[in-house]
């Protein structure tokens, strides 16, 4: 078992793991092969062997605690702690040999975040947040630039496919073009490392349109945990009951998270402009 300290129950824990899972993507980056699966993503060899190892840590760790895996999906122990894992996230990047990538964690205590890490392995960047404890980078503490001047403020955002429907293709694209009138520009790495980039400052805001609760749970801890504000698209608390549920039912989630100031410009511009598709 890994010694917990008193106020940061986790931190040790996520920093170790997610070190871990970091090598074994490290060391099979740019070796692996992917597949498609049936919802059209796609997965790696190294989703897989990450996904193992993540789930190995937790057991062996928190053998009493809930899982929820992209790959593995449920595990349901019946606790009121819920650890959601990504074991990649960017993994059409990785696929593609393109290093923009990352692997995710995060922990419910019932319906309440309360726990999550982020690490960028290319660039030696981890990310760690407790509940009433701050986020931290790479260990030391970080917090959300608040800009007032939007300028050469960036923002990332990509349009999600709906099937065949191109009039909500249509409308979130009307929402990128209003933003990029606000801000210095839009763009979207397709992974966790835009992220990333709210938290060091180079981005304002990071907004997701068809997203899991794996990628949201621990980028909505990390980002409210460092000063910054994290609702869905229409500006709402997430809820993040009955996940199991959910998780096993592929919900969707929606986000937009970033600096206040920012958030708040972006949610005039989405209620100007049409309010979000529903997602189910």
């Amino acid at each position: 078992m890994i010694e917990k300290k008193e106020d940061m129950i986790y931190q040790n824990f996520l920093t170790q793991t997610l070190q871990g899972a970091a090598k074994i993507a490290s060391e099979m980056f740019g070796k692996t092969t992917n597949r498609q699966k049936s919802d059209t993503s796609v997965v790696t060899e190294a989703d897989l062997k990450i996904g193992k190892f993540l789930i190995s840590e937790i057991q062996k760790n928190y053998p009493s605690y809930n899982i929820i895996d992209e790959e593995t999906g449920v595990i349901d122990r019946g606790s009121e702690y819920t650890w959601v894992i990504d074991p990649i996230d960017g993994t059409i990047n990785f696929a593609d040999g393109i290093p923009l990538y990352g692997i995710m964690m995060g922990l419910l205590k019932g319906d309440e975040p309360y726990a999550g890490g982020i690490i960028l392995p290319f660039f030696n960047e981890i990310y760690t947040a407790e509940k009433g404890q701050g986020t931290y980078r790479n260990g030391q503490k970080v917090e959300i630039i608040d800009r007032k001047d939007f300028s050469m403020v960036s923002v990332a955002f990509g349009i999600a496919r709906f099937g065949s429907n191109i009039q909500e293709m249509e409308k979130q694209a009307r929402w990128m073009a209003r933003i990029a009138q606000e801000f210095y520009t839009v763009r979207n790495s397709g992974s966790v490392y835009d992220l990333a980039a709210v938290l060091r400052g180079s981005a304002g805001a990071n907004l997701y349109n068809g997203a899991k609760i794996w990628d949201i749970l621990p980028e909505h801890i990390l980002v409210t945990e460092a000063g910054g504000v994290s609702t869905d698209l229409e500006g709402k608390a997430f809820d993040f009951s009955e996940c199991l549920r959910k998780a096993a039912e592929k919900h969707h989630y929606t986000s937009c998270s970033g600096a206040p100031r920012v958030h708040k410009k972006i949610q005039e511009i989405i209620h100007k402009n049409g309010p979000p598709p529903p997602r189910g």
